[in-house]
């Protein structure tokens, strides 16, 4: 048993703290909402009052926070946990946050003698609450190792990219090409509809066929095709809309550093902009297909022009 302290507590953090008490782990956690505390601890976790208070005694101590600002106010300063944990305390940060960001909070901690890695997840809100996640780390080979028991608790996969910040320039990536075969696998379903396919139908189709990828087989967009999936409770649970866009920026970022082209992912942003500003930010990002069906069947209406 490790006693572990868990930062955040959101969609993603709550049943990754609670997959971590169920193996037997000791774990004192904490968040801002009191919603996600009474889960929390109805989960098998001790919640804290504070997170000053939940790094209390903790041999590890795990992060999922929404934003790179929000990390370093959690980590930095002289009120930060770095400031307060003993020396050689392993530190896991979940949060998808720049990898510069990544960087300098992990050298903060080890000016200061702690362990740090970065571990952004894959998989989604389903595979936080079975436990399956893939966690895409950068660190460390001996830190990253030490973490193994902890991360095996709450994924089935742990994948090392290279060293601090490697995690996040992978998980960005990953997303982003997730943005683009989503929006790939919207854009084709209400294509097929508007011509009398059946989506279901269709969705076999591709399946079988050169087309076929995650989000057709996992999380297919479209209501009522996959009965497990965001699409057919109304797109609720999930990745929201909001965070998608925030990733997509990030590779942008990371992208306009290098130099680099990535001209598929700034179009996923921009439809994801437009996705957001009509008020769809806090739904799931597979929510997307509303708007691409919408656009077709605008597209298909009388009167509009289609010999261009």
């Amino acid at each position: 048993m490790t006693r572990i302290a868990f930062i955040g507590l959101g969609n993603m953090g709550g049943p990754m703290a609670a997959n971590l008490a169920q193996a037997g782990h000791d774990v004192q956690a904490f968040d801002l909402s009191e919603t996600a505390c009474a889960a929390a601890r109805d989960a098998g976790c001790r919640v804290a009052d504070s997170t000053a208070q939940a790094v209390e005694a903790a041999e590890v101590v795990v992060s999922m926070l929404p934003s790179g600002a929000i990390v370093e106010s959690v980590y930095l300063g002289d009120d930060g946990l770095l400031a307060r944990l003993p020396e050689n305390t392993l530190i896991i940060d979940s949060s998808t946050i720049a990898a510069d960001t990544a960087r300098r909070v992990a050298q903060a901690a080890t000016h200061r003698g702690l362990r740090m890695i970065d571990a952004p997840v894959s998989g989604g809100v389903a595979a936080a609450a079975a436990g399956t996640l893939t966690f895409i780390c950068g660190g460390s080979e001996a830190d990253i190792d030490a973490a193994r028991p902890v991360l095996g608790a709450m994924g089935k996969n742990v994948l090392r990219a290279g060293d601090s910040g490697a995690g996040q320039i992978a998980k960005i990536c990953n997303n982003m090409l997730l943005a683009v075969h989503m929006i790939g696998t919207a854009e084709a379903l209400a294509l097929g509809e508007t011509h009398g396919v059946d989506p279901s139908v269709l969705s076999e189709i591709m399946l079988a066929s050169s087309g076929r990828n995650w989000s057709l087989e996992v999380y297919n967009p479209w209501p009522g095709v996959m009965e497990n999936a965001p699409a057919s409770k109304g797109y609720q649970g999930g990745f929201m809309v909001d965070l998608m866009h925030k990733d997509l920026g990030l590779a942008l970022d990371a992208a306009q550093h290098e130099g680099a082209s990535t001209p598929m992912g700034a179009l996923a942003r921009s439809l994801y902009a437009l996705h957001r500003q009509a008020g769809h930010g806090r739904l799931d990002f597979s929510s997307i297909q509303s708007l691409l069906r919408a656009q077709t069947d605008a597209d298909q209406s009388p009167g509009v022009d289609h010999s261009t």
